[in-house]
């Protein structure tokens, strides 16, 4: 017999991957994708995929629980940044209030830990003033080499509402960027199906960005983007295929094309908007001194 759960308002727009890891078992995300797949979880009768949004009242049913075993805690190292370290953050916060934090990210640390990387901005922002009486909800993600404006909230109850903004396409966001070669005037939007593998399965994502020429000469420009849709490395990917890989990209790279040695991946997420309760929210963010002495030095 399976173990059944209802969803509450708590959990309202949540991923149901997450819902199991923080109401169920705190299993590796890879873990419960496996046990999503064999059908052992089930919601309101029907199988479902790890990235479903439940919804109040949802029925979960899941089979076999008594086989799983959770995590360890307490074998999870954590990173501990040094107060100097946590200090220096003061100095990228944008906006700090009740309910949600805005930072100027710096290139080079990842939002989160992972399999490559240890060092990360949630466990900074946990040692900080800022996260005393709460804890960092990611709400979206910047890549690790990609610096910029990134928001963590404080709250579940914020950290859902930002999460439903990301995915109806309310929050809009504006990125600089340094491109190789000369940008056509006539291009003003990037449309791309890209495609990536996930469970052995090839999947196509539509790819939707608009793009404007701040200027540019016959080596590089410099572009603003405005991306549609939220797909991984979407901008990047999508720059090389027009020919105009970003300057610093090791990975999206033309391998006719000589490389620029740099420290930096020159993509900055340079402002973010979005409305809550009628009030319009607009944060800007700096891009930093390699970015600042590219342009100034070669375009």
């Amino acid at each position: 017999m399976p173990k059944s759960f209802t969803v509450d308002d708590d959990f309202n727009d949540s991923r149901l991957d997450k819902w199991f890891k923080l109401k169920v078992i705190n299993l590796p995300h890879s873990l419960i994708e496996k046990i999503i797949r064999q059908n052992k979880i089930k919601v309101n009768k029907k199988k479902t995929k790890s990235s479903y949004r439940l919804q109040t009242g949802d029925l979960i049913e899941i089979y076999d629980i008594a086989k799983f075993k959770p995590v360890d805690n307490k074998k999870i190292i954590k990173y501990l940044p040094k107060k100097k370290e946590t200090e220096i953050y003061n100095e990228y916060i944008i906006e700090d209030n009740e309910n949600f934090v805005v930072l100027n990210k710096p290139a080079g640390v990842p939002v989160q830990s992972g399999t490559k990387s240890f060092k990360n901005i949630i466990d900074i922002l946990k040692n900080t003033k800022y996260f005393e009486n709460s804890k960092p909800f990611i709400v979206h993600r910047l890549d690790k080499e990609t610096s910029g404006v990134l928001i963590i909230a404080k709250n579940r109850k914020f950290a859902q509402l930002f999460t439903t903004l990301f995915r109806i396409r309310k929050i809009h966001k504006t990125y600089l960027t340094v491109v190789y070669g000369k940008v056509s005037k006539s291009i003003k939007t990037m449309k791309d199906n890209l495609i990536f593998h996930e469970n052995n399965k090839k999947i196509t994502q539509k790819a939707i960005t608009n793009l404007k020429i701040i200027r540019a000469n016959d080596s590089y420009s410099l572009l603003e983007l405005n991306p549609i849709t939220g797909r991984k490395h979407q901008l990047r990917r999508q720059l090389l295929n027009i020919g105009t890989p970003i300057v610093g990209d090791d990975k999206y790279f033309l391998n006719n094309r000589k490389k620029v040695k740099i420290k930096s991946l020159l993509l900055h997420a340079y402002k973010i908007k979005f409305m809550i309760n009628n009030v319009q929210y607009t944060f800007k963010a700096k891009y930093n001194n390699i970015f600042e002495e590219f342009i100034r030095k070669n375009i």
